[in-house]
């Protein structure tokens, strides 16, 4: 039997991984590639082969293929909480920290000194909207840590609907509970005693 594909190892959680968000992105990126993007291979991979050879008869008559195979439900339970679970719970806990990191005060900004110089120059600017009415507009540099506060809403936003759509998956060909991803996450992280993030 194939193996389904093992997600990634959370990275090592710091303010420097958040703030790099083309790091984070790529943890993210590389993470739902690994499950939630091959979701139906996985489950392919769960799919005991045949215990009896090739019958050359079989091929006499044309029956219809059925619309998806149930998997054996102890190999789905297991994939669930060996390989699914643990994956959605590394990228909750990343996710987390780095919303976290995006509403800490941020004295490391490398930025700070120029987005004050910046205000201090719009302060002095004499703005006479009858020669160019753009010139009372201002933009500011945005602070990294609004960057990152924006690029973690986008980012769990997409993790709600990639969920989601795995969880569908999951449902269609392992058989459904009635549980949404979210209530079969929190009662995973209840067995394993970790936080309800």
């Amino acid at each position: 039997m194939v193996q389904p594909t093992s997600a990634p190892s959370a990275p090592a959680l710091t303010p420097q991984f958040c703030f790099s968000t083309a790091a984070l992105r790529d943890f993210l990126r590389v993470s739902r590639s690994a499950i939630d993007d091959t979701i139906t291979q996985n489950l392919n991979a769960l799919v005991t082969p045949s215990r009896a050879g090739f019958d050359p008869s079989s091929t006499t008559q044309r029956s219809p293929r059925p619309l998806s195979r149930q998997i054996d439900p102890s190999a789905c339970q297991e994939f669930k909480d060996q390989v699914l679970f643990p994956s959605w719970q590394a990228r909750s806990q990343v996710l987390s920290y780095c919303a976290l990191v995006a509403t800490s005060p941020d004295p490391d900004d490398p930025e700070a000194a120029i987005r004050e110089a910046e205000k201090q120059k719009d302060r002095e600017r004499v703005v006479n909207e009858r020669l160019d009415p753009y010139s009372a507009r201002f933009f500011p540099r945005e602070p990294r840590t609004e960057q990152l506060a924006s690029v973690i809403r986008m980012e769990q936003g997409v993790e709600n609907i990639v969920r989601t759509r795995t969880w569908g998956i999951v449902g269609e060909r392992c058989g459904s509970d009635g549980k949404t991803w979210e209530q079969a996450l929190g009662e995973w992280r209840r067995d394993k005693h970790l936080p309800l993030a």
